[in-house]
């Protein structure tokens, strides 16, 4: 059997990371979440790479949360469960905090750390299949508040506390109403749908995207740190750029335009 890790992989405009630790329902390891802050800035740096698409290896599972197997030995006390929350907290920043789109494509269970690393994402679609769950309480987990900072951030005070001190399973319909997904597909339309999804924004002007992202990063952040200038610069870069020529020429030659990212 393969060892549990996170799969990188390009096509044309799309990163595909996938959570490939099947036995496990997807559990991430230590070693995984260390992993992942590192592909995601591969990603950033790929100048092909414009929209990143993270899910879990087969169907039955996004990722079911940390692996708890790994407990007794690596989030053992209370040292070892500040540098395990750590590595957590650095994946989920680098993610949300990646300068490209992001996508989680949930099918199957979704559970604990595996709803922290959809919600660090820009957008998040579901099969019909999907259920989500935070089981904190339900461990004598402590969740910490970065977490609690960011699902309240998504889904507000009143939802978060709902999931967090029932420990209770949602379906993807639900999962809908309380915004922990965007988008619901049937399971049996679900790939296809989402490979329209990233094709279609992998084939959007590069640096509109960019802009777009570092805007809503920045919004993220205390009104006393964002960095709005830099936002700003991003929009005149997009003014100044031959996509923007190239935009403006495929809209009145009624054709699709081919952005290159200049």
């Amino acid at each position: 059997m393969d060892a549990p890790s996170l799969r990188y992989r390009t096509t044309g405009p799309v990163a595909r990371l996938t959570i490939d630790n099947p036995a496990r329902r997807n559990a991430m390891t230590l070693d995984m979440w260390s992993a992942l802050p590192e592909l995601v800035r591969r990603a950033e740096a790929d100048p092909e790479v414009r929209v990143i698409l993270l899910r879990g290896a087969g169907d039955a599972a996004f990722c079911a949360g940390a692996d708890i197997s790994q407990f007794s030995e690596k989030r053992s006390g209370e040292a070892e469960g500040r540098l395990y929350d750590a590595a957590v907290e650095a994946a989920q920043a680098t993610l949300f905090a990646a300068g490209k789109p992001t996508i989680a494509y949930v099918r199957g269970a979704c559970f604990g750390g595996g709803v922290g690393i959809a919600l660090s994402c820009d957008l998040r679609v579901a099969a019909a299949d999907a259920r989500f769950r935070i089981p904190a309480a339900r461990l004598g987990l402590g969740y910490t508040y970065s977490n609690v900072e960011l699902v309240t951030a998504r889904l507000g005070a009143s939802a978060t506390a709902d999931l967090l001190f029932t420990a209770r399973t949602v379906d993807a319909e639900e999962a809908r109403r309380l915004g922990l997904v965007g988008r619901l597909f049937g399971a049996d339309e679900a790939d296809a749908a989402v490979e329209d999804l990233v094709t279609a924004i992998g084939g959007n002007a590069p640096l509109t995207l960019r802009a777009v992202k570092r805007a809503l990063v920045e919004l993220a952040r205390p009104p006393a740190e964002r960095d709005t200038a830099a936002v700003d610069a991003l929009v005149r870069a997009c003014q100044g750029s031959d996509d923007y020529r190239e935009g403006q020429a495929a809209f009145k030659e009624k054709r699709e335009p081919r952005f290159r990212g200049v």
